[in-house]
């Protein structure tokens, strides 16, 4: 098994699946913060320790988040640790996928600074992916990553694409970062790009990725940032038009700096995310 790729061994009882083909979907991006929760801009100064070090208040933090992700089928999460100090040196999303029972978990770490921080991404699924791949993406300063991985057939119409980003403050990078992501996306018929994006749908980045490929914003304006008292519209779930938009939400959440955006999908019979070819193969796009 793949370092970064697991299994949940944990025995909470799972939530209901939903059927093998013409399925709902339920999607979720959640930018967690490392398990801290924020109520004011302030906190960004009193917690900033919380960063770096252990805290009581973090483990029990992110159990009430895996308690919400439980009710969704493909979450992905930003700003996680892969095992260091602060985290006890427990991956979090090998924890959060124990916790919620979402099966199988993928971890990419983007900026490795030893015992001090493992800055991550993490996929979690009910389903099996048949394939993932872990990207680097471009930027003046490195540490930004996406992972793409594919369920059902291996290409064409019966395939879905899932891509999990946390792209740049910058602008600059962002443009960069969102035209590698058309690049590697463009030609796939059903795809989901989800993550907090640091800028809003109307922004020029996020249009060039739209203009670029056939992938469509259905949450629009949805403000996500501060938690606390939202004004940013910076998290976000992007879908092509084949997977049927039946719900979208921003949940009202305080256990991050962030609120969790999810969309509820239909895919096409065709694709049937439970259809497996194997042991998964992981590839490195450096």
């Amino acid at each position: 098994m793949h370092e970064n790729l697991g299994v949940a061994s944990a025995t909470l009882p799972l939530a209901e699946a939903p059927s093998p083909t013409g399925q709902s979907l339920r999607v979720l991006s959640y930018n967690v913060q490392v398990g801290i929760s924020s109520g004011r801009y302030h906190h960004y100064l009193t917690n900033s320790w919380k960063h770096v070090l252990p805290y009581h208040g973090r483990m029990g933090n992110l159990d009430s988040i895996a308690r919400f992700i439980a009710g969704f089928d493909l979450v992905g999460l930003q700003e996680l640790d892969a095992g260091s100090l602060r985290s006890n040196f427990i991956n979090l999303a090998e924890y959060l996928s124990n916790q919620s029972q979402l099966t199988y978990w993928y971890s990419q770490t983007n900026r490795k600074l030893g015992k001090l921080a493992q800055h991550s991404l993490g996929l979690l699924s009910r389903y099996q992916p048949h394939s993932v791949v872990e990207h680097r993406l471009p930027g003046r300063i490195p540490g930004r990553g996406a992972i793409e991985a594919h369920f059902g057939a291996p290409e064409g119409d019966n395939s879905l694409v899932i891509m999990l980003v946390h792209l740049s403050l910058g602008k600059k990078a962002r443009l960069e970062q969102m035209h590698y992501i058309s690049e590697v996306l463009r030609d796939h018929e059903h795809v989901v790009v989800m993550g907090d994006m640091n800028t809003p749908a109307h922004s020029l980045e996020v249009q060039r990725l739209v203009r670029s490929t056939r992938l469509q914003e259905p949450l629009q304006s949805a403000k996500t940032y501060p938690s606390w008292r939202p004004i940013h519209a910076f998290d976000h779930i992007l879908v092509t038009p084949g997977l049927g938009v039946e719900k979208v939400h921003v949940y009202n959440l305080n256990y991050s700096d962030h609120l969790p955006v999810g969309v509820e999908l239909t895919v096409p019979e065709g694709v049937r995310l439970n259809q497996f070819y194997g042991e998964p193969l992981i590839q490195l796009n450096a």
